[in-house]
């Protein structure tokens, strides 16, 4: 059934999932729609067509994919090496003939002598019947789609295939969960993932499972014999590895082409670029290498959604869905509910019935997924409908019930909350809201979002659109409060006893609110010195702070250094404490439990806490074991937020101390003040130094500058059109804490810094114009976007007011900057990044939420992933350890909350990296490719301005020689003699 003797036949009329079998050359000339010439007459060749398979076309037409006798040879003979298959093997023949998986399960075991297991029709839907069969008829080796197979281990008989040796798995996404099923029900049993596209014959990559042997997802493997595969970009140029690029194959096994469809198969098969007269097919599935040269599936090119400003795989989040213990099956699509309303939909079938499962595996994706990535809704099913071939029907799902899901949390408890509940449902079509509901849960999306602002203004609820994106839910935007302005100096005077809110000109608090303030200080209201807002900066500290929840914090800088005796430690200590004295931004705590808005309090007097530990006498890293016993969490409500950690260096007479300080007190220039005072009180010079400015003239000047609107002018001119977020290597988290990123530092060739240093010159710019431009177009090259934005970190003292740079105080700020990589060429680049660059120093006090919310990215989606910060630096810096006399820096390191992030260090001579990147990226690769593209883009830039011609910026390639050869070469030598031969050779050999 489903198979065809073709004589003469026209294809046309063959339906879809048709394979064909012919009976002469001539015959297959015909139907392949193939020259006369390409077919001897006088005998089958290997090259001549052996099957053609019908697969549907996405509009709707089937295609016939023609598959020549030497790559179904190739792929059964490397299938025979790989797994060996023996007499005593029996192999099962279930899967459909209009799946080419029949073509091996067939021929395999008959070219090899092994016995051929037929199942009956549609047996390969009944997991009770095939347990059954598999056991009396001895089966060893069988291939399962992966939805099938987690249906069959959920069946209890199939425990009792004890005879199983291999189970093959192709067709569809293999989980983590599925894979690590398996091998709880079958130990000793080897289960194969592999993968191929109908038009290279079968199967091109495989990977041998294990359990606990895949993080994320598990992997397609590398490409089989006499196979290459090739992970490309738009213009079909290799991506760096851990990149997602299309992937397209070469080799003996690509098909013919189409049946009749010169221009589809002149589309879909085109010329290799790195291989001479070689054809390959161009698969449209998205993959990534990872660091061991596997291949990582990560969907169809054609199935990625945009959410909310986000391309998603619905297959990546249906990989996380199946980890769930209560999960059996699992399946996530994207629903166009209404136009442009795009949301997704998880199903799920249950291991057992479980009333709450839904609210469970909402909180178990939201842990580790990011928001916009998690389901707006859930579905139990009883289970999941099936194709013929056994692969999820998509079309069979059904609609969720978003009504279902509003209004089951808790009511409103006043008439602001009440009026944003009648307002979300009357926007969103609900009968009702409770107040704990997300927006975007309940089916919002950005346009109704707009909507939703102007009703809450029709009810009297003012809010900005900004706003709602931070809390889009009935209570968080009831409890919302406008920005405050800047206002008079301090009011509170020298001797006060009591604070009152008067004496407050710079934040609205009320008197409660105030008495919690004066509870949260040592020395109540007697030491208060002064109390304001945090700036836009420190808004974002506290964010991450308060998600790390009592744990390592992002944002703690540890520097350690290490002194030649105890004496210059204690007196390092005291200086230190009189540099705490003289700056109000040190003796600096937060508080903001029950507030409406966070607040700074500034004491009159702090204590710099000093506690002294002993570390292991054989201690092979004291540094390290200093800084595990410190940790990375500081209280930021209790002044100063610094810690100093001291303890002698075992086997010696020297002193270790660490200091600790958050950022949201300090950046990198006031760190290096910092130390300048000290070492000026330890030079007996405190006289000279001179007189210590507050930061609240800071906030006071960043908040006033925000009501304005210029800078809202200005970035919404520059990113109004921008749509999407650039996600390097995919990353798309902002609220990491940090602790998982690796660092590494490379420094640049002496040769590379001169030449960087001349073209700027040449160019009258600077390096760290060239240093952005090149960072842009790595970053297209890793984020897979032509048009990228990314953060740059800014000095954020240019305008802050009179001797602002000998203020201490966080005064840096990170503000997006804008490439569009595919339409300036070199010399135009580095003139309209320089612009930018100049015109950021107007805004360099812009919070980023500003923006963010101008931007066409809708929140809570982030604008960019990663920053840059371009460092001039004379002082503290990994190369000058020697920071005070009988001192020396031993380790120093700074954190953001960004998955990657790239500093440049320039002391004036030397240029050097350092890139910290989460544990799914190799930093040292980043850097690397920074490296080279640095070096390429001078080479470009000195030609175009010798030649008067400019370079497109895109045609800078960014992988080096190495890591091209790697994934070019390395990882595709495949290359093994197989004999040529035609199937029916084969099998006369084996039967004769």
């Amino acid at each position: 059934p489903g198979v065809v003797l073709a004589s003469r036949a026209s294809a046309a009329s063959l339906p879809e999932g048709t394979a064909v079998l012919v009976d002469a050359p001539e015959t297959v000339a015909e139907l392949a729609g193939l020259s006369g010439d390409a077919v001897a007459v006088e005998g089958l060749l290997p090259e001549h067509p052996a099957y053609v398979i019908f697969t549907s076309g996405s509009t709707g037409r089937p295609k016939g994919v023609v598959v020549s006798h030497a790559g179904v040879v190739n792929r059964l003979v490397w299938m025979q090496e790989r797994f060996g298959l023996g007499g005593d093997d029996r192999v099962l023949l279930k899967t459909p003939f209009g799946f080419d998986v029949s073509v091996w399960e067939l021929f395999w075991p008959l070219l090899w002598g092994a016995g051929l297991v037929v199942a009956r029709p549609g047996g390969h839907r009944d997991p009770g019947y095939l347990a059954s069969l598999i056991v009396r008829e001895r089966v060893s080796t069988v291939h399962f789609v992966p939805s099938m197979l987690e249906v069959f281990l959920a069946e209890p008989a199939a425990a009792e295939c004890v005879g199983l040796r291999r189970v093959v798995c192709s067709g569809e996404a293999l989980g983590v969960a599925a894979q690590e099923r398996f091998f709880e029900v079958f130990e000793g049993v080897g289960l194969h993932n592999l993968y191929g596209p109908t038009e290279a014959s079968v199967d091109v990559t495989a990977w041998e499972c294990g359990p606990g042997g895949a993080v994320g997802g598990v992997p397609i493997g590398g490409p089989v014999a006499n196979t290459r595969v090739y992970v490309l970009d738009g213009s079909l140029r290799p991506v760096p590895v851990g990149v997602a690029g299309e992937l397209y194959l070469a080799g003996v096994q690509v098909a013919r082409g189409y049946v009749g469809r010169a221009g589809l198969t002149s589309e879909r098969f085109v010329a290799c670029p790195f291989e001479l007269g070689v054809r390959m097919y161009r698969t449209g599935d998205r993959v990534r290498w990872n660091a061991d040269g596997q291949l990582e599936y990560l969907g169809r090119a054609d199935e990625q959604v945009k959410i909310r400003g986000f391309r998603i795989e619905p297959g990546e989040v249906q990989s996380v869905l199946a980890e769930h213990p209560q999960v059996a099956q699992a399946a996530v699509v994207a629903r166009e509910e209404s136009p442009g309303d795009m949301r997704l939909v998880g199903y799920v079938v249950p291991v057992e019935d479980a009333p709450q499962l839904t609210e469970e595996i909402g909180k178990f994706l939201t842990e580790r997924l990011p928001e916009y990535m998690v389901p707006s809704a859930f579905v139990v099913l009883g289970e999941l409908p099936v194709t013929v071939n056994g692969k999820l029907d998509r079309r069979a799902l059904p609609a969720p019930d978003y009504a279902a899901l509003a209004g089951s949390g808790r009511g409103p408890a006043n008439a602001r909350e009440e009026i944003v509940c009648a307002a979300f449902a009357d926007v969103l079509g609900l009968a009702q809201v409770g107040v704990d509901d997300d927006f975007f849960r309940l089916g919002g999306n950005s346009l109704l979002a707009i909507k939703m602002v102007d009703a809450l203004r029709r009810r009297g609820v003012e809010m900005s659109v900004g706003a709602f994106f931070r809390t889009p839910t009935p209570a968080g935007l009831a409890a919302s409060q406008a920005e405050f302005a800047a206002a008079p100096a301090n009011l509170i005077p020298a001797d006060a006893t009591e604070i009152v809110p008067e004496m407050l000109p710079l934040v609205d608090l009320t008197a409660e609110e105030v008495e919690r303030i004066v509870a949260a200080v040592e020395g109540g209201a007697a030491n208060v010195a002064d109390v304001y807002p945090l700036a836009p900066l420190q808004e974002g500290m506290l964010f991450h702070h308060l998600l790390a929840d009592g744990g390592d914090d992002a944002y703690v800088t540890p520097t350690v250094l290490r002194f030649d005796s105890r004496e210059r430690l204690e007196a390092f200590t005291a200086a230190l404490q009189r540099v705490v004295d003289r700056h109000d931004i040190l003796r600096t705590g937060l508080v903001w439990e029950g507030l409406r808005e966070p607040v700074q309090v500034v004491r009159r007097r702090a204590e710099l806490p000093v506690q002294e530990v002993t570390l292991a006498p054989d201690s092979s890293d004291p540094v390290a074991e200093l800084l595990a016993v410190a940790g990375l969490s500081v209280d930021l409500v209790h002044a100063p937020l610094a810690r100093l950690h001291m303890a002698q260096e075992p086997g010696t007479g020297r002193w270790l101390a660490l200091l600790r300080l958050h950022h949201v007190i300090e950046d990198h220039t006031a760190l290096e003040l910092l130390l300048a005072e000290v070492e000026s009180v330890l030079a007996g010079r405190e006289q000279e130094l001179p007189e210590p400015l507050p930061f609240r003239d800071f906030v006071a000047r960043a908040r006033a500058e925000a009501e304005l609107g210029d800078s809202e002018r200005y970035f919404a001119e520059l990113l109004a059109d921008v749509t999407e977020p650039t996600a390097p290597y995919g990353l798309v988290d902002v609220r990491g804490d940090g602790m998982d990123a690796a660092e590494a530092q490379l420094a640049f060739s002496p040769e590379l810094t001169r030449r960087v240093r001349e073209v700027s010159s040449r160019l009258g710019t600077s390096p760290a114009t060239l240093l952005h431009l090149a960072w842009s177009r790595v970053l297209a090259a890793v984020s897979g976007r032509d048009d990228v934005v990314f953060g740059t970190v800014l000095f954020g003292r240019m305008n802050a007011g009179t001797d602002a740079h000998r203020v201490l105080g966080p005064f840096i700020n990170t503000l997006p900057l804008r490439v569009r990589t595919d339409e300036l060429g070199v010399l135009e680049a580095v003139s309209a990044l320089r612009g930018q660059l100049a015109a950021l120093i107007s805004h360099e006090r812009t919070p980023l939420s500003t923006a963010q919310q101008v931007s066409g990215v809708p929140g809570p989606t982030p604008l960019f992933t990663s920053i840059l910060n371009y460092r001039p630096n004379s002082g503290l810096n990994r190369e000058n350890t020697a920071v005070l006399d009988g001192a020396e820096l031993l380790y120093f390191r700074e954190r953001t909350n960004y998955p990657l992030s790239v500093v440049v260090d320039d002391d004036g001579e030397t240029l050097g990296l350092a890139v910290d990147a989460v544990a799914q990226v190799d930093s040292h690769a980043v850097a690397t490719l920074l490296c080279t593209t640095t070096d390429r883009l001078t080479a470009a830039l000195v030609s175009a301005l010798d030649s008067g011609a400019d370079i497109p910026l895109n045609t800078i390639d960014v992988l080096g020689v190495d890591e091209r050869l790697r994934v070019l070469v390395e990882w595709n030598d495949t290359a093994v003699e197989v004999a040529s031969a035609t199937l029916p050779e084969l099998f006369a050999a084996q039967v004769g």
